[in-house]
């Protein structure tokens, strides 16, 4: 299943893009894809009951109409840094022995299609493609042997990064991940069925048409069921919590000479199964 919101930003309604690729409104459903839902072990199939009775009348999502973020309201978004090796060494560090973690404000979260806005005081605002996980049951210290039992699915994210911010200004990386629009999620949320190996998944970022990411998740250092397993055991995750996988190589920030976003750049993502989201970037105008 491919679950999608849409409408204006904070009132977005529930909808699914079928197969055929058709986006249906599932108002009528009753449910939107929040915690309550994507926590029910019965959710999904209460819903492909009900679209196999309802969908022919459910109303067509009208062309043009803005996608926004396909989770209600997650209660946080976990990160994981450095989980691709080459990343690390662009980056100049090693490759961690144990899942670099932190955290991005969920009001960071926006549509996939909304625009990036370089923060105010910005000199270094980067790109990042990113699978990531979605849980679907609440998971505390989960063993890795468990752990998939508790993911829901998978979403594209653009884990957007100010630099300066991130590395130069004192204190965690929080500072650098957190600004307005520095998290692009969807354009869709998959039901992990859809999705065969989690691990095996081309991933790509372009900017102003150009390739600067293109990778697999084959090369991820600490795969799903790892990172599930570990973040739980420091906090308990809760349906529709987001845990970012890493990003490849290929960030701006690896570049000579490093080569940062600018106002009306256009980055388009995209990762095998999990669609394609293309963000415009445009200055903060207070």
């Amino acid at each position: 299943m491919k679950l999608i919101r849409f409408g204006k930003a904070g009132d977005e309604k529930p909808g699914i893009q079928t197969p055929e690729g058709k986006m249906l409104d599932c108002s009528a459903f009753g449910s939107d894809w929040s915690e309550e839902f994507l926590g029910d072990e019965k959710g999904l199939k209460s819903l492909s009951d009900w679209l196999e009775a309802n969908a022919s009348s459910c109303p067509e999502v009208p062309k043009g109409e803005r996608l926004g973020v396909p989770i209600h309201k997650p209660s946080k978004i976990m990160c994981v840094g450095l989980n691709y090796s080459l990343h690390a060494k662009e980056s100049g560090m090693e490759v961690p022995k144990q899942p670099v973690l932190f955290m991005k404000s969920t009001t960071s979260l926006s549509g996939p299609y909304d625009p990036i806005i370089i923060p105010k005081n910005s000199k270094a605002t980067d790109w990042e493609v990113e699978l990531a996980i979605v849980i679907g049951k609440k998971a505390t210290y989960v063993s890795e042997e468990k752990a998939m039992d508790h993911v829901f699915g998978y979403v594209l994210h653009n884990d957007v990064s100010e630099r300066d911010f991130q590395l130069n200004q004192g204190g965690q990386w929080v500072k650098g991940k957190s600004c307005d629009t520095f998290a692009p999620l969807g354009p869709y949320l998959v039901s992990k069925d859809e999705i065969k190996d989690p691990h095996n998944l081309r991933l790509w970022l372009k900017v102003n048409g150009k390739t600067m990411q293109d990778s697999n998740t084959s090369d991820l250092v600490f795969n799903v069921p790892q990172l599930v397993s570990y973040i739980s055991q420091y906090m308990t995750l809760l349906p529709g919590d987001i845990i970012s996988t890493g990003t490849p190589a290929g960030v701006g920030m690896g570049l000579t000479p490093p080569t940062y976003l600018k106002e009306g750049d256009v980055v388009e993502l995209g990762i095998e199964g999990l669609g394609i989201s293309k963000q415009e970037v445009a200055a903060y105008k207070g």
